[in-house]
């Protein structure tokens, strides 16, 4: 709680006092403060277990007076924690080698120091917003003696600057020191300065890697899922195209008998429910929020790519978090519009209680699930504990925002999008489902459904977990925007196959069928994941074990959700498109 209102504090600081310069304006004059800031420390293989820098027995610099930092919403949730390292750093002046603290070597400092080398732990700073990794020591492990745990104690950093402007850091670990009890290890620092060509728009490239992300096995798997496309959409219009020209066929065929004769004869198919296929589905609420948030996600996802694309967010700390959080909330009167509209077509009374339920429903499962793991990370003191402050910032966006633009959103909806025109009118009495093959169950289509759609996206899923799990930085959203309109023709395509062969054996539940038969892609994302955790990657420890499983669930049902409303959006045109077409008695 104490730190959340220090957090606000400092914003409010950084409003209200003016500042001589800091980072933010980037830009330096000679012999200005340069600010070294310290972030993290934790293991290596678990990046999201971090602990602030200053949890194991590090020393400061002597220098304590600076401005407060302003820190975002984004950062806040991602668990940066920057603390000033005291040390004294002026632009394009050098710096000798210089001793700026040293640590007493106690019990609990050893315990530790050895524990963090032992556990590989590594630890960020930054300069000017340009981030630096350093490895806190080493083991050596000798077969005669056994293990020796030496830590780094000399810090020697080379900043290239081009005019004013710093557009290169590099840190290099020196002196390493053995890890004894009741020895006093000093720590020293260096500054280095060199004049550097690059320019400032380009200085975050080296952080990037061309070399992993533009493999040729990636520019295979964006072919292979465009051409799956071309053929999957070519198969589908074909199929289609001549099954329904026979359907109509016979459909018209039948339409010249006399009643006797049409009695006589042996009627089936898609036709034969149309008094039903436009009823209403079950539990018309929930399905009326889920389809309100798919149409919300898909368009949070679609603004946040694209506005990667244009602005380069990977390159500020927090801000694709930051923007996804704000176009959430700008977005949701989508989500009370398509599912206010979707609820009042279906017959809803109750859209007070849609409203709600739609606007929290995502919101809910994120909270949820960020609670649970916030008591764990409390409990192991980590950075991604989120703050009180933090808390109230977004229940307040919740009840102030994202709701009233849903209420909008679902006022419009109903008022334009609410009426319903189908082209079949609903019979009063339901029509009995006749038995089918164990493969046309809704079941089975289901969980087939969502095998062609992760086939289509299961290569970038990889390089998407290797940036958010390890130490990549996504920055090729051209890729994800190709991969994002790939996964929606393919699920349309899929879903609406699915729903043809649904109908064709006279079961009219449609609705939820082609919802679930598109969701299902993130079951097998899911399960993907297991597999990622275990061959891919070397995390251990309950905190870091938590963290994955439980946001990737969570990533994965607004996968399923959004894929399911693309789903049923292809498969109600569809139905709409055959049942308008043909003659209906």
């Amino acid at each position: 709680m104490w730190r959340g209102i220090l957090r606000l504090s400092c914003v409010l600081s950084a409003v209200f006092l003016t500042v001589k310069a800091d980072e933010h304006t980037h830009t330096y004059s000679l012999k200005e403060e340069v600010v070294l800031w310290m972030n993290t420390v934790g293991p290596y293989h678990n990046r999201q277990e971090t602990y602030g820098f200053f949890s194991l027995p590090f020393c400061r610099g002597p220098k304590v007076e600076i401005s407060h930092y302003h820190e975002t919403l984004g950062e806040a949730l991602q668990g940066v924690e920057l603390e000033f390292s005291g040390l004294d750093i002026d632009f394009a002046v050098e710096m000798p080698q210089t001793k700026y603290c040293e640590v007493d070597m106690t019990e609990d400092s050893f315990k530790a120091f050895t524990y963090a080398v032992k556990n590989h732990y590594w630890y960020q700073m930054y300069i000017d917003d340009l981030p630096i990794w350093g490895i806190v020591g080493e083991v050596d492990d000798s077969p005669e003696k056994g293990p020796d745990y030496y830590i780094w104690t000399h810090k020697k950093l080379d900043i290239g600057y081009n005019v004013n402007q710093i557009v290169d850091v590099n840190l290099t670990s020196e002196v390493k020191v053995k890890l004894e009890k009741g020895v006093k290890v000093p720590f020293t620092y260096q500054v280095n300065w060199k004049k550097s060509p690059m320019s400032y728009r380009k200085r975050f490239d080296k952080y990037l890697d061309p070399n992993f992300f533009n493999h040729r096995i990636h520019w295979f798997s964006i072919f292979n899922s465009f051409m799956m496309v071309i053929f999957l959409v070519g198969l589908v219009s074909m199929i289609l195209m001549r099954t329904l020209r026979k359907d109509y066929a016979r459909y018209s065929k039948d339409d010249d008998l006399d009643d006797m004769e049409r009695d006589l004869g042996d009627e089936y198919g898609w036709k034969q429910v149309h008094g039903d296929v436009f009823r209403p589905a079950s539990y018309p609420m929930l399905f009326s929020a889920m389809i309100g948030s798919g149409y919300h996600m898909a368009s949070v996802a679609l603004a946040v790519i694209l506005i990667s694309l244009w602005g380069q967010l990977y390159t500020d700390r927090g801000s694709i978090l930051s923007t996804s959080i704000f176009v959430y909330a700008a977005a949701a009167p989508v989500n009370g519009y398509f599912g206010g509209g979707l609820y009042s077509r279906m017959g809803g009374k109750v859209w007070i209680k849609q409203m709600l339920l739609s606007a929290f429903l995502m919101p809910l499962m994120v909270c949820g699930l960020a609670f649970f793991i916030n008591f764990i990370a409390i409990y192991y003191h980590a950075s991604r504990a989120i703050p009180f402050g933090t808390m109230v910032a977004v229940t307040c966006i919740c009840f102030f925002v994202i709701l009233p633009l849903t209420l909008v959103g679902t006022i419009v909806g109903r008022a334009i999008a609410g009426q319903p025109n189908f082209p079949c009118r609903v019979n009063a009495v339901p029509r009995p489902i006749p038995e089918k093959k164990w493969f046309m169950e809704p079941s089975v289509i289901i969980l087939l459904g969502g095998v062609l759609p992760f086939g289509s996206i299961f290569i970038e899923m990889y390089f998407i977990f290797t940036s958010f799990w390890a130490y990549k930085i996504y920055y090729v959203f051209g890729f994800m925007l190709l991969v994002f309109l790939i996964l929606v023709i393919v699920t349309v395509c899929v879903t609406i196959v699915c729903t043809y062969f649904l109908l064709n054996a006279e079961d009219y539940r449609w609705q939820w069928t082609s919802f679930l038969a598109a969701a299902s892609t993130a079951l097998y994302v899911y399960m993907y994941s297991f597999y990622y955790f275990l061959f891919k990657t070397k995390m251990y420890g309950l905190f870091q074990t938590t963290f994955y499983f439980g946001y990737m669930a969570l990533f994965s049902i607004a996968l399923g959700i959004m894929c399911g409303t693309m789903g049923y959006i292809g498969t109600s045109t569809f139905v709409r498109k055959i049942y308008s077409t043909v003659k209906i008695d």
